[in-house]
């Protein structure tokens, strides 16, 4: 603080006092802010948002629009979407979605098809199974398909779906594998049944083809090339995939 020449009298103390407070305040009001500034700049610095779990792997020039979805809009996680869940009074286990290659996990793309919305394509070199939407976009799944010589292409479409459907081995599948005899009468729904959770049945020109869009308790076979010529999903995705068509919808397979 400046000292007075001794000499001299204060013409008044009131002001003096006043400015002694008002330069205390201004030191008091600059150290608040910079303490502020200093609060900010950790706070920025320090700041973490949650990692969400979304799917946003994406396969070539197909870009998501939006996270990975379910029929229930609360689900966005694969964690949730691939969890365990009561259906049809069975309790279809959790998919350990981890092991599964992210590109095929559920997830809505940019359509590619050209198709109409409705339309199921599926393209069997890509191992994948879309649903197209309208404007723009697609329902995109992993699927596995049939082996060499099993495999069936062309237009058809669904001609109707069951629900934990009864398996009946067809007569050449009987003779290539003997002990399916015992299922020649059907083998009835559950967690063990190849067709899965849900089973869509593909016609061509009125004429049933013998393949099928399924479900699977080997998720481990999707993206693989295994089957005897249907096209098959895990059985969270054909739940998913069966709860959005209806009798007639249009089948590419490519």
């Amino acid at each position: 603080m400046r000292e007075l020449p001794q000499n001299l009298t204060p013409p008044n103390g009131d002001a003096i006092e006043t400015e002694i407070q008002l330069s205390r305040r201004a030191m008091l009001s600059g150290a608040g802010a910079m303490a502020l500034i200093g609060m900010a700049g950790c706070s920025t610095q320090t700041l973490e948002l949650p990692q969400l779990q979304l799917d946003d792997v994406t396969t070539g020039s197909v870009r998501p629009i939006r996270p990975a979805i379910s029929v229930d809009k609360n689900i966005t996680g694969p964690d949730v979407m691939y969890a365990s869940l009561s259906d049809g009074g069975f309790e279809v286990p959790a998919v350990p979605y981890l092991k599964v290659k992210p590109e095929f996990r559920r997830q809505i793309v940019v359509d590619k098809t050209g198709e109409a919305p409705g339309t199921i394509v599926v393209h069997l070199q890509e191992r994948m199974l879309y649903l197209v939407q309208p404007g723009g976009e697609a329902i995109r799944y992993g699927v596995g398909i049939g082996k060499d010589g099993f495999r069936w292409s062309g237009r058809a479409n669904i001609q109707y779906g069951k629900e934990w459907p009864v398996w009946t081995p067809p007569p050449e599948m009987i003779q290539r594998k003997p002990e399916l005899v015992k299922w020649q009468g059907g083998q009835p729904g559950g967690l063990t049944n190849p067709l899965g959770a849900r089973a869509l049945y593909i016609f061509q020109n009125g004429k049933d083809t013998g393949y099928r869009i399924h479900g699977s308790p080997e998720w481990w076979s999707i993206g693989q090339a295994m089957s005897s010529g249907c096209v098959r999903l895990i059985n969270q995705d054909i739940i998913d995939l069966y709860s959005r068509v209806s009798k007639k919808n249009p089948v590419v397979v490519v």
